[in-house]
């Protein structure tokens, strides 16, 4: 048990002992912006500081005598030491059933002046929180406002301004994280992971880059795409560290739609999961936080635009991290992505390992499709991430959990590089014009920057998996949004290797030595007998089910003797058909939300299908094995004469030395790595659900590819729910001016910032999602979409035909020697099994080679 009053924590009784003392003459006050105007508004290239005026004080009205105190709620009241009999120390997440409301302060209208053309506002934050603070330098006791009306890529241009700027800061790490309508929970498991991570770089004392003051080098943007969008929670939690303020910002300045609105401060204050908010005594360091809350739905592109193309040239910052909002980095992982940078100046762009949430104690492996997304990450992050890296190329740096160089992702003279292939995506998305190829590919817009950043033109950029850098998210667990992920994952990632391979000669053209350019060469080669894999994919696994399951139909092999192994195997030879069309029947024209029980028994059936055909092999491998010993060759004393008399069994050769080769494989390399957990929580789901990845996923993707949607986006309406502010004018002094509509003292500012505090304390509500009318699709979309899927059943149903139906036997050499159709489907399909079989062998032996050289590079940090 914790005692009452823990010094290591804060919790909402220190903030309510604050709030009970009444207002005294000589109490402490947050400068006014005359006191502070100097300090963030410092010298602008080409202004003279003499001509800028300082802001007005009114927003922050100076003590007065008998200015009344904000009076405390009575849930406030319960955590207040000062009051007799109240209860100590009570946490965030104590329950609460009323919220009463609070009064609002009148408004008033003011003439504010611009600052170099935009309104800006310097506005003292609650008493409260600067009375909790740790630091009391003017840097804390100031929110900034930037009401901004011009597109992020003329943010420098139209004399914007950052504070890290104005106060001469060298930027090392520019964070972003961006969200949509991300819940507090989710939001505050990335912000405290993010601040956690940059009091560790602060605490790293030895270094050459940081310490104590590290913060100062540390900039974390939080992109918001919309404003009617963001979760109102998430709101408070950022009133509550000081961050955002209501009630100052404007739908219109001088005329113009304002496109984002910016708040920057630097908190000292931290919001855990729990809701429990942390300080310098949990230590947490000051961070530096520029939230930029996007008036528009625009997409994650556009967010990411507004960090690269609107705030980055002004912070020119060394290294940038991308995160997404529900991904909580480890503790020290952004320090480990930033030394991947730093030891090497031709890493371009590093990624951690992403791992998925088991829950407390991994309860959440319990459901199977949690199980079988940890063991295909785990085997990611183990075979796929290392095999790239010793290559240099990394296919797709998660937008979850990845570092660029800033430099490296700049444009050229021209205006052509990395971003400007980067930001094609968002162009062709406003078009009515753009092709499907592109639409689609752009949905993997991650991928195309890795691809653009390896070829960029006389450059040697290379990509780097950093293994000690992880960052945790969560992953679906319920099958349609499963499906959703997957179709929008499967879709923009095939289009996205298509174009890399149809541009893969521009790594001759980039400045990589000869023998990187080879080893580049190798691994294009592997990837593209990946793509021709995953094309073919549905045939070859149903062409496995049928040759494997169809070997227990001979009566010495039947386990059942009777004739029951000929009758399971046509039994789900006809379910397998079935499964299959109506996999096509529910994708065309169902959404997986409606059709949410079709595909769970989907998933179930192939599951049971895929359990058999497990079952076949080890039973074939089994009776191999048992021939084999009856051979008139067998030799007990002879080991090698008996393993090579094995070999010469195709069912034994092709079965068990196959799939020793792929999961012997994952289990060897499971335990160099020091991580084989998941082959004993994970494995049996994954294999289960194995047909689902192949069928189910891949069919209702193909199926969808007209759908090239990234999420939900809003409508382009400008509401004036926040207010306007009016034309510029020119005062009697000279100055430009406009006039807005604002709440009049700091009590209003104290009175939010109470609310919020309360509205955190309180458990939300569920609530449940309607569902959006469906989106009418371009004809030409579908019209590509029927044929692609035409094309792709086309080649998958020649493959099978082929393969298993005598009939195609002529086409072959030497045809006039025909065997019965039963001999030559047997003949073949025991010879295609065997190709598919140590093909997947080989591949899966030079990934496990590929991830042996990472762990040998990384002993000597190369």
């Amino acid at each position: 048990m914790k005692p009452k009053n823990d010094p290591n924590e804060i919790d909402a009784s220190r903030y309510a002992a604050t709030n009970l003392q009444k207002t005294t003459p000589g109490r402490h006050r947050s400068p006014g912006f005359n006191s502070h105007a100097n300090f963030l508004h410092a010298n602008h290239p080409g202004v003279d500081p003499h001509n800028v005026p300082p802001l007005p004080s009114y927003l922050c009205r100076p003590y007065q005598p008998g200015l009344r105190s904000i009076a405390p709620s009575p849930m406030m009241m319960r955590g207040s030491p000062s009051v007799p009999g109240a209860y100590p120390s009570p946490r965030f997440n104590a329950p609460y059933t009323h919220r009463k409301p609070v009064e609002r302060s009148h408004t008033h209208k003011k003439k504010v002046p611009l600052f170099q053309g935009n309104f800006v506002l310097d506005c003292p934050v609650p008493t409260r929180l600067m009375e909790a603070s740790a630091r009391k330098e003017k840097e804390f006791s100031m929110m900034r406002y930037s009401a901004v009306t011009c597109d992020p890529n003329d943010f420098a241009a139209n004399n914007y301004t950052l504070r890290p700027q104005l106060m001469k800061r060298e930027t090392e790490l520019f964070i972003v994280m961006t969200m949509y309508n991300e819940d507090e929970v989710l939001f505050c498991r990335t912000m405290h992971g993010v601040m956690k991570n940059i009091a560790h770089l602060c605490s790293r004392s030895r270094s050459r880059v940081w310490d104590t003051e590290g913060w100062k080098k540390v900039v974390v943007c939080i992109v918001a795409d919309g404003r009617k969008k963001c979760d109102p929670r998430v709101m408070d939690v950022l009133t509550t560290m000081g961050v955002y303020q209501k009630g100052i910002a404007k739908n219109m300045v001088n005329d113009k739609p304002v496109q984002a609105h910016l708040f920057e401060y630097t908190t000292q204050i931290s919001v855990d999961s729990d809701m429990k908010v942390r300080g310098a005594e949990k230590g947490i360091v000051p961070v530096q936080v520029l939230f930029c809350l996007k008036e528009q739905n625009a997409k994650k592109i556009n967010s990411h635009r507004w960090f690269f193309n609107a705030f980055g040239p002004i912070l020119q910052p060394n290294i940038c991290v991308l995160l997404d909002v529900g991904t909580r980095p480890g503790n020290s992982s952004i320090y480990h992505l930033w030394k991947a940078f730093d030891t090497n100046p031709n890493v371009g762009g590093a990624c951690g390992e992403i791992c998925v949430m088991k829950g407390t104690a991994c309860v959440d492996l319990l459901n199977p499709l949690v199980a079988a997304q940890n063991f295909e990450y785990k085997m990611s992050n183990i075979l796929d991430k290392p095999l790239e890296s010793v290559f240099g190329y990394i296919s797709v740096l998660p937008g979850a959990f990845s570092a660029y160089r800033y430099a490296a992702l700049q444009n050229d003279a021209n205006g052509v590089g990395p971003l400007q292939k980067y930001f094609l995506g968002e162009k062709h998305d406003d078009t009515d014009d753009a092709d499907i190829f592109t639409a689609n590919m752009y949905l993997a817009e991650d991928r195309i920057l890795c691809f653009e950043l390896l070829a960029k033109k006389h450059q040697k950029w290379v990509l780097k998996y950093v293994q000690t850098a992880f960052g945790e998210t969560d992953c679906p667990d319920q099958l349609p949004e499963f499906i959703s992920q997957r179709r929008r994952w499967l879709n923009g990632s095939f289009f996205a290797a298509v174009y890399s391979q149809w541009h893969f000669s521009r790594i001759w053209c980039t400045n990589h030595s000869v023998g990187r350019k080879i080893t580049l060469s190798i691994e294009f080669f592997f990837n593209f007998l990946n793509l021709i894999f995953s094309w073919l994919g549905m045939a070859n696994f149903y062409l496995t089910f049928y040759f494997v399951t169809k070997s227990l139909t001979a009566p010495e092999m039947d386990p059942f003797g009777n004739g029951w192994g000929d009758r399971i195997f046509l039994s789900l030879r006809y379910l397998y058909i079935f499964l299959f069309i109506t996999s096509f029947i529910c994708s065309m024209g169902n959404r997986p939300q409606g059709s949410k029980w079709m595909f769970i028994i989907s998933v179930i059936a192939y599951g049971l299908i895929m359990m058999y055909t497990s079952f076949a092999g080890g039973w074939l491998a089994y009776r191999s094995f048992q021939q084999g010993i009856n051979t008139p060759g067998w030799d007990p004393n002879n080991a090698l004469a008996n393993f090579s008399l094995l070999l010469s069994q195709p069912e034994f050769r092709n079965v068990v030395i196959s799939l020793l080769a792929t999961y012997g494989l994952y289990i060897l390399a499971s335990l160099l790595y020091l991580d084989p957990w998941h082959m004993v929580t994970s494995f049996s789901q994954y294999l289960f659900l194995l047909p689902t990845y192949v069928n189910i996923l891949n069919v209702y993707a193909f199926c969808n590819i007209h759908d090239v949607s990234w999420g939900t986006k809003g409508d382009n309406t400008m509401p004036m729910d926040l207010g306007v502010a009016s034309k510029a004018m020119v005062t009697e002094k000279g100055v430009e001016a406009v006039e807005v509509e604002l709440e009049d003292g700091i009590d209003a500012t104290d009175r939010d910032y109470d609310e919020a505090l309360e509205s955190l304390m309180m458990k939300p509500e569920a609530v449940r999602e309607s569902r959006a009318p469906k989106t009418k699709q371009d004809d030409y979309y579908r019209g590509f979409r029927t044929r692609l899927v035409l094309t792709w059943i086309g080649c998958n149903a020649i493959l099978v035909a082929f393969v298993t139906s005598g009939s195609f036997q002529s086409l072959l050499p030497n045809s006039e020697q025909k065997q019965l159709p039963e001999d030559y489907s047997n003949a073949i399909g025991t010879a295609y099994t065997g190709f598919i079989l140590w093909m997947v062998a080989g591949m899966a032996t030079f990934r496990f080679i590929g991830s042996l050289l990472y762990l040998i590079l990384r002993c000597f940090n190369l």
